[in-house]
């Protein structure tokens, strides 16, 4: 069987790709003999799924695993008591095989409503008499754990498991429970609705904190790639190709597959990549990346439709895209906690950083399209010239700083300095978007993203341009900028680079010009 990479449910590992889950197994088992009750939280896509698969059947030599999925069970189930009772015994009917004498029966009278009483105390005494028998120490896993946390008997039936768990020591009851969805049960308030906030009564304070790294590393990428660059009997450099996955997703499940799917199926089909193995190049590799950004997904989706519904974390990310400000990290922040909690960021240097460069040049998009709407006119420019800026196959970028120059200060010449302090970095993208949209990539150097300056690096067609943004700080500070910037080309092994200064001298002219410094040109504009 020729094997896939998989983006669309859990990965298979006889039918697909997929990286060396044996560490996190590994990781996840000492929890499990430690008997810890944990939550598996992470974004969409993130291979929750497809690890809990796994992991099930990584402990089954020595454990009874029961593994749900609450997600079967449908919104009706968690109505009422009783009808949560029901599915939930029916879930257990059609997730294990053999039951010992007597708790069959009693879960079918249950799933069939023909129990005397169907409560959630009469299903765990079940349940805790059907651990007594078991020879083997019994794991429940529960995944989509979040389905329908906005309903009481939800709360109610963690309390009731939470209770049964403490009492371990006195009765029978499960070794481990391992709960697994975007919602850490432990910030569940942000699912509740408003007026139902009576309803978090802290039964999942027990729960241990879950640290193991879900993200795939550029290695296991690499180990991945390598089983498929043999299959095929390819030549490609795996290392360099798995490094550049890995810069552009940070080892994000999802991203790393879908990029690697597109490039085997979609994009080694076309004429310029039909040599085998052609597509697995550092220009392939943009142009997967190029369709990934333009593509309407579930995860761009999700990601999108949080920012809608919760205000504070977008202008979160609004404040970390735009003004290049250093949030700290603070877990009793909860604005901080839940944009960790959906995928936005990701924590580096007890600080919050947007969690990958795709996200990162979405999110720029998305921004930049409710721009575009409030502020057309300078989209528009960008646009009327953008003709004019393509040259050999590559930018004129010279030529699009002067004409952002001209154009920036015909619309907003007359704005106070607060406004482009604020705003000149998103008016510059803004600009620039249509030039490359549709052909190119962009994203900001993490190194140099905050409100002094940002790099912007560009890709297009196999170019690469950097373009540093700064506010005018005088010329010892300009100076330290170019040697920054020279710093920044020898990195990319370019000879040419490009600096925007937002300047609020009004003896200073504005204007674009060019100096070398040592063996490299710089293009210097000034707004």
């Amino acid at each position: 069987m020729t094997k896939t990479f998989n983006v669309n449910g859990a990965c298979i590992p006889q039918k697909h790709y997929m990286v060396d889950l044996t560490s996190r197994l590994k990781a996840i088992r000492i929890m499990v003999d430690e008997g810890a009750y944990f939550t598996i939280n992470r974004a969409r896509q993130f291979g929750k799924t497809t690890t809990l698969n796994a992991l099930a059947d990584y402990l089954k030599q020595d454990y009874e695993v029961i593994s749900l999925d609450f997600q079967t069970m449908g919104a009706l189930s968690f109505e009422s008591e009783e009808t949560f009772v029901a599915a939930f015994s029916g879930e257990l009917l059609d997730s294990v095989d053999g039951f010992p004498d007597g708790i069959e029966e009693q879960l079918l009278s249950f799933a069939e409503g023909t129990a005397r009483i169907n409560s959630l105390n009469a299903l765990f005494r079940v349940i805790k008499a059907w651990c007594g028998k078991l020879e083997k120490a019994p794991v429940l896993i529960i995944d989509e754990v979040d389905t329908a946390t906005n309903n009481q008997v939800f709360i109610d039936f963690l309390a009731q498991l939470r209770a049964y768990y403490l009492k371990r020591p006195k009765v029978s009851a499960f070794q481990s429970v391992i709960l697994a969805g975007v919602y850490d049960i432990r910030n569940i308030r942000q699912k509740i609705r408003m007026e139902e906030d009576h309803k978090t009564n802290s039964p999942w304070n027990i729960a241990a904190d879950f640290n193991i790294d879900m993200s795939f590393s550029s290695e296991e990428i690499v180990v991945m790639l390598g089983e498929y660059n043999a299959d095929h009997n390819l030549a490609f450099d795996v290392t360099a190709i798995a490094d550049m996955i890995y810069e552009y997703t940070s080892g994000y499940p999802y991203l790393v597959s879908r990029i690697c799917k597109i490039m085997d199926e979609q994009l080694s089909q076309q004429e310029a990549y039909t040599v085998p193995g052609a597509v697995w190049t550092r220009a392939g590799v943009l142009t997967a990346v190029r369709i990934v950004l333009s593509e309407v997904s579930p995860l761009f989706d999700s990601l999108i439709g949080k920012l809608n519904d919760y205000l504070e974390l977008k202008n979160l990310i609004y404040l970390l895209l735009f003004q290049g400000q250093r949030i700290a990290y603070s877990p009793d922040d909860p604005d901080i906690r839940m944009a960790v909690m959906f995928g936005f960021v990701k924590v580096e240097e007890n600080a919050v950083v947007i969690a990958n460069r795709i996200f990162e040049t979405r999110l720029y998009n998305y921004f930049l399209t409710l721009a575009k709407e409030q502020n057309n006119d300078l989209y528009a420019e960008g646009s009327r010239h953008m003709d004019q800026f393509i040259k050999d196959n590559g930018l004129d970028m010279k030529l699009i700083l002067e004409r952002f120059v001209a154009a920036f200060d015909d619309l907003y010449g007359d704005q106070p300095q607060k406004f482009v302090e604020e705003d000149g970095r998103r008016y510059f993208l803004l600009y620039l978007r249509p030039i490359i949209n549709g052909t190119g990539n962009y994203y900001i150097e993490s190194r140099t993203r905050n409100q002094e300056r940002t790099d912007v690096i560009i890709d297009y067609q196999g170019n690469q341009y950097v373009c540093e943004l700064k506010i005018w700080r005088g010329n010892s500070y300009n100076e330290r900028g170019e040697n920054q910037l020279k710093a920044y080309l020898d990195y990319y092994h370019l000879k040419k680079g490009y600096m925007l200064s937002f300047n609020f001298n009004k003896k200073t002219e504005i204007g674009v010009k060019e100096i070398v410094l040592d063996d490299k040109v710089l293009i210097e504009a000034v707004v």
